[in-house]
């Protein structure tokens, strides 16, 4: 067997995947203590062992078009990081989720011989079918996280390995609320809004002047509710802090706002309702057995593009994996004030019981051992690992 270390490239753009690569280092780290393993990533990933060359933020961008303007700044960082890998080369690639970025860093790796691993199946299930060509033509493998993924893979013959969903495992199945709102310092017979505006800069400026006049309405029915904020990191809270104290002084000095930083799952679970923008975070929200009202906004370019690609019924993950509406989800001008605190109030005022057992259920199919399954795929590629 080869003595020298494991050296393992890891690149991920935004919070969602550090949080999925930190438990696969975590994984490969205990098997393989000494492992060099460097590339982009965030606080977990740093903290479970990784080098970060790069600051994870520059990356964390949405949008076709919203891209555009920090283009510059991406492909220097790409540039850069193949030159580094190209002179230290790693002996397997990962690139998690950020599509645009990691496929053409794995493209120009695997063609310098270097196995490439895609963890996070693009959308190709939804839009853009024949992305899958470009894939294969990038990767050795992709590591997704949902069963009804499978098939497009199958059906281009691909390499496809399912591994649920790390979320799945950390999360219990019946989260205790009482134990969160203890931790939070919220009083147990309040009704709580966990309130979660992204955690990209763009889609923060974008949702959270709407979120807080949708507070203000709720506010207006419930006056007793209170209102959890969840900042993804140190930039978003601190955009947040700015804006309560210039926009809401009055709710955020009194407490009827909260916000946390690094605390999203507990404001999840303390809450009786979520209102927060479609994403990963509305697999974490239906994880935590809560109802939630998932919004997203778009530039008007990039919307109308995806209207005409779009193929799936819905864009939120709970809807895609039960394959039917469990949640509402509103786009563009449907995000508004009065609707969203009119689906929050209907939330809060109603029996959720068989919705929570729906999300069980799911819970179930996706608690595989993520971390465990994610990293020895990726050793299983490495023929000296």
């Amino acid at each position: 067997m080869n003595s020298r270390p494991l050296r393992i490239g890891i690149v991920a753009g935004e919070p969602s995947g550090d949080v999925l690569a930190a438990g696969m280092i975590a994984q490969i780290k205990q098997q393989h203590p000494d492992a060099i393993i460097e590339g982009i990533g965030g606080d977990n990933m740093i903290a479970a062992g990784c080098r970060s060359l790069f600051d994870m933020e520059t990356l964390s961008v949405m949008g076709l078009f919203e891209v555009l303007a920090h283009l510059p700044a991406i492909l220097k960082i790409k540039k850069n990081l193949i030159a580094h890998f190209d002179k230290y080369p790693p002996d397997i690639f990962v690139g998690v989720d950020a599509p645009d970025f990691n496929l053409r860093v794995e493209k120009a790796l695997k063609q310098k011989g270097i196995k490439t691993v895609h963890y996070v199946s693009p959308t190709v299930w939804a839009w853009r079918e024949n992305r899958i060509h470009k894939i294969a033509q990038a990767t050795h493998c992709v590591l997704g996280l949902f069963p009804f993924e499978e098939q497009v893979y199958k059906k281009y013959q691909v390499p496809y390995r399912f591994v649920g969903h790390t979320l799945a495992d950390a999360i219990e199945l019946e989260p205790s609320q009482k134990h969160a709102r203890e931790a939070l310092n919220l009083a147990t017979e309040v009704p709580v809004m966990a309130v979660l505006p992204g955690s990209r800069r763009g889609e923060v400026a974008k949702l959270l002047p709407i979120f807080l006049a949708t507070i203000e309405c709720v506010l207006k029915q419930k006056p007793e509710c209170k209102f959890v904020i969840a900042a993804a990191n140190q930039h978003r809270y601190t955009f947040i802090d700015n804006f309560l104290n210039e926009h809401a002084k009055a709710l955020y000095q009194q407490g009827t706002i909260v916000l946390v930083k690094g605390q999203a799952r507990q404001a999840m679970i303390a809450s009786d309702v979520i209102l927060l923008a479609s994403g990963t975070a509305t697999l974490e929200a239906m994880l935590c057995k809560r109802p939630m009202v998932a919004t997203y906004k778009l530039s008007p370019m990039t919307y109308k593009i995806m209207q005409r690609l779009y193929k799936a019924p819905f864009f939120t993950l709970p809807n895609l994996l039960a394959n039917e509406k469990l949640v509402p989800e509103l786009l563009q001008d449907e995000v508004n004030p009065q609707n969203l605190g009119q689906q929050l109030l209907d939330l809060l005022n109603r029996d959720n019981s068989a919705l929570v057992q729906k999300f069980t259920e799911i819970h179930q199919t996706l608690a595989v051992d993520a971390d465990k399954v994610s990293a020895q795929a990726v050793l299983d590629l490495i023929p000296h690992a």
